[in-house]
């Protein structure tokens, strides 16, 4: 499936413009200011916002400041496109949390490599925390409000890390979020499932009193929730290829 992302632009012609040069690679959903931007977001969820800052009913600036506040779509990267060719708005777009800018007039060329960066970079993240044992949650947060809401859920997963039965369902109820939007925003995120991911963040855990030397294999799988020594060093090994006691080796070399 084509990546989906937000065209946000007054314009009627450079909308069918731009959607017509970048459907080849994406989804392109449409808006013609910030609060219809914000509305189709609320409703089918993108992986990448391009908005012009002058509009009316909402402008650009505003548009990214309600999405990097927002929990469920602060991982949202958003390019802001302008004619002001000012340093003063160049700041407060960065300031509002924009990942990119970029001055009209400009070649689609350019805005295509910027769009795919964002994206190869943003993908690159994800799977170098699923599979370092040592990356931490917060590597993959995007905004103060990302960061806010991954270090409630890393607590929230670390208290009940030793419930073998700990799920989604119990998760998103600690959380105070429904099911879906819990799901949403952990998906958005690290690509994982909630599953996947409290599966995950046990692991990682495990590593960490791992490299201390101070519990055995089968206290550490018992520690971080799981029934089994030997289903423990299966997934670990799955995740992070490498055992329980290879991964204790490695520790060892590196003091």
């Amino acid at each position: 499936m084509k990546p989906p992302i937000l065209l946000v632009d007054d314009n009627d012609e450079i909308l069918a413009f731009l959607s017509d040069d970048l459907s080849d690679k994406y989804e392109v959903l449409t808006a013609l200011n910030g609060k219809e931007a914000l509305q189709l977001l609320l409703e089918t969820p993108v992986q990448l916002v391009i908005s012009d800052i002058m509009m009316p009913v909402m402008d650009g600036f505003e548009l990214c400041r309600q999405i990097k506040s927002n929990v469920e779509y602060s991982h949202v990267p958003v390019i802001l496109l302008t004619a002001k060719n000012t340093f003063q708005a160049k700041i407060q777009g960065l300031e509002l949390g924009a990942d990119a800018y970029i001055e009209k007039p400009f070649s689609p060329e350019y805005l295509q490599a910027q769009i795919a960066n964002l994206l190869t970079n943003r993908n690159k993240i994800k799977a170098y925390f699923a599979s370092s044992p040592m990356a931490h949650i917060k590597s993959i947060a995007y905004s103060k409000a990302d960061e806010t809401f991954i270090e409630t859920l890393n607590d929230t997963i670390d208290k009940h890390i030793v419930n073998i039965n700990l799920d989604v369902e119990q998760l998103a109820d600690m959380m105070n979020m429904s099911r879906p939007t819990l799901y949403r925003k952990i998906k958005a995120l690290s690509d994982l499932t909630p599953h996947e991911l409290i599966n995950i963040a046990r692991l990682k855990k495990a590593a960490e009193l791992l490299a201390t030397g101070q519990y055995k294999i089968y206290e550490i799988s018992e520690m971080v929730g799981y029934s089994s020594q030997t289903h423990f060093g299966k997934n670990f090994l799955k995740q992070f290829g490498m055992s329980p006691t290879e991964y204790i080796a490695l520790k060892r070399t590196e003091k």
